[in-house]
C-alpha cells in the first residue's frame, strides 16, 4: 500500500499506483472530506493520465461528490481554481519524475494542502476501503456523483496569475520557456504572450512518454543555449506539473530557487511589502543565501524540506515568501501553493521595474560551493541507527565550522539518501560530500 510522502501518495503507474488503489483513493478523500462540495481534478501530459485520473473521478463519484474535470492544467492551476471557488481538489502527477511514475495529490476546500492528521485519516479510511469488496458496492451507497468540464480552466488560471500581479507590461522583453513537455505547454507560453512578451517555446509537445525527459527543470542544459543563442533576456525552465521553475540570465546562467529567493525578498523588502521583513528557507538553502539577506535587514526561518513545512512556517509567522532551492518558491499572498509560471512572471517583472538584467540582479547571492549526493539504497530507514555513519558526519561538521554545513535526510518520495555539503572550497565540498555518501552507502546497503 502506498502511503503519502512529502507531496501525496506516487509510483509507478499501473504497477504500484494501481488504478484499484487510486480508486479506493478517491473513496477515502470523500469519507474524509466530505460529497458536500464538487472535486476539481486535472492532471499532467504524462502516458497513465487519463487512466489515473478516470479511476480517482470513479472513486468520487462512487461516494457521491460530483466532480469538474479541468483536463491537463499545472498543479497551481488546479490548487488556484480551487482557492478561486472554495472547493477541494486532486492533482494527478508525479511532478518532476519520468513518464512511467504518476501520482496524486489532494488539496483541502480553498486549494490548501491538507495537514499531516487530515492525511493520516484519509491514509487510514484508504486501508479500509482498499480491504473491502468494492465489487458488492457499499450498504446504503449514496447516489452516483456526476463529472462535468470545467469551463476554459486554462483561461480562468491564467487571468489570475496576471490579475494578482496587477497585469504587468513585458513587452520589449524576450523570453524562452522551456515546458518540458509538461502541464504548462500551453498556459505559460499563453500568461506571457498576453503580458506582451517576445517568447520563444520550447519542448511544449507532449507525446505522454516525453515529460521532463532531457529537458525542463531537471535538465535545462538546452534551455541555456538557447537563451544565448536567441539573446533573449531570461529562460524558465518548468518541471511536469509546473509548480516549479529554474531561470536561465541573459548569459545562459543558471538561476536557482535561492537566487529568486533573493530577488523576490529584496524587491517587496524595498518596496515595503515584504511582511516581517522575513522569508522562509529550506535546511538545503545555501548560507549564502542568509548572508545576502542579512546585508539588508531580512530574516530567514530555516525549515525541514518540503512545501508543506514551507507554508506552516509563513501561516506560523504571518509571512509571504518562501521557498526551496529547487525553485518551489510560494508567495503565500498570490498562491496556496509553489507556482513556476508565477514566480517566472515575477522576476520578468523586477527586470523590468527595475531595468536590471536577469544577470545582475541574480549576483546579489554569492553561493557557497555546494555538493549534493543522492545515495540509491535498500533501506532508507537504517540511517537513523548508523553510529558510525553520524559520527563521520559529526567529524566532517566539526572541520568546516562556522565556514560549512553537512545535511543528511532520506528522500520522501524515491529510495534516496541525500548528502549536502557547503564548504568554503568546492573541493573540500567534494571531498567531504563523497565519503559521507559512501559511508551511507555501506551504513543503508546500496542498490
Amino acid at each position: 500500500m502506498l502511503r503519502f510522502g512529502t507531496d501525496g501518495i506516487r509510483g509507478v503507474a499501473n504497477r504500484e499506483l494501481t488504478p484499484e488503489l487510486v480508486t479506493a483513493f478517491g473513496r477515502a478523500a470523500v469519507r474524509v472530506l466530505g460529497a458536500a462540495r464538487p472535486f476539481v481534478v486535472a492532471r499532467d501530459t504524462r502516458r497513465s493520465g487519463p487512466m489515473v485520473a478516470a479511476a480517482l473521478v470513479a472513486g468520487l463519484c462512487a461516494e457521491g461528490a460530483d466532480v469538474f474535470d479541468a483536463g491537463v492544467l499545472p498543479t497551481p492551476g488546479v490548487a488556484s481554481l480551487a482557492h478561486s471557488h472554495e472547493l477541494p481538489a486532486v492533482m494527478v502527477s508525479a511532478s518532476h519524475n519520468p513518464y512511467a511514475d504518476n501520482g496524486v495529490k489532494l488539496f483541502g476546500p480553498g486549494g490548501r494542502k491538507l495537514d499531516a492528521a487530515a492525511e493520516d485519516r484519509i491514509e487510514a479510511e484508504l486501508e479500509r476501503v482498499a480491504s473491502t469488496a468494492l465489487a458488492r458496492g457499499t450498504p446504503g451507497a449514496p447516489d452516483a456523483g456526476r463529472v462535468a468540464p470545467w469551463p476554459d480552466p486554462e483561461f480562468e488560471y491564467v487571468s489570475r496569475l496576471q490579475g494578482v500581479l496587477g497585469y504587468p507590461s513585458l513587452v520589449g522583453r524576450r523570453v524562452v520557456l522551456d515546458c518540458g513537455h509538461g502541464a504548462a505547454s500551453r498556459v505559460a507560453p499563453r500568461a506571457f504572450r498576453e503580458l506582451g512578451a517576445e517568447v520563444e517555446v520550447l519542448n511544449a509537445e507532449p507525446d505522454g512518454e516525453n515529460i521532463n525527459a532531457g529537458c525542463g527543470s531537471t535538465d535545462p542544459a538546452g534551455l541555456q543555449a538557447s537563451v544565448v543563442a536567441s539573446e533573449a533576456h531570461a529562460g524558465l525552465a518548468f518541471d511536469g506539473d509546473a509548480d516549479r521553475v529554474i531561470a536561465v540570465d541573459e548569459r545562459g546562467q543558471l538561476v536557482n530557487g535561492d537566487q529568486m529567493l533573493a530577488i523576490a525578498a529584496i524587491d517587496l523588502h524595498e518596496r515595503g511589502q515584504l511582511p516581517g521583513d522575513a522569508i522562509v528557507a529550506t535546511v538545503m538553502s545555501n548560507l549564502g543565501l542568509r548572508r545576502a539577506l542579512a546585508g539588508h535587514g531580512i530574516e530567514v526561518v530555516v525549515t525541514p524540506v518540503g512545501d508543506r513545512a514551507v507554508l506552516a512556517a509563513l501561516e506560523e509567522h504571518g509571512l509571504s515568501l518562501g521557498g526551496e532551492q529547487s525553485g518551489h518558491i510560494i508567495l503565500r499572498e498570490l498562491a496556496t501553493t509553489g507556482d513556476g509560471t508565477l514566480i517566472g512572471l515575477v522576476l520578468l517583472d523586477v527586470m523590468v521595474r527595475t531595468g536590471r538584467p536577469l544577470s545582475e540582479l541574480a549576483a546579489v547571492l554569492e553561493p557557497l560551493p555546494q555538493v549534493l549526493r543522492n545515495v540509491r539504497v535498500e533501506d532508507r530507514g537504517a540511517l537513523e541507527a548508523a553510529h558510525t555513519f553520524w559520527s563521520e558526519v559529526r567529524d566532517a561538521e566539526a572541520a568546516l565550522g562556522e565556514n560549512g554545513r553537512v545535511l543528511v535526510r532520506p528522500s520522501g518520495t524515491e529510495p534516496l539518501v541525500r548528502v549536502m555539503v557547503e564548504a568554503n572550497t568546492l573541493e573540500r565540498a567534494q571531498d567531504l560530500a563523497d565519503r559521507l555518501a559512501a559511508a551511507a552507502a555501506a551504513a543503508c546497503a546500496a542498490r
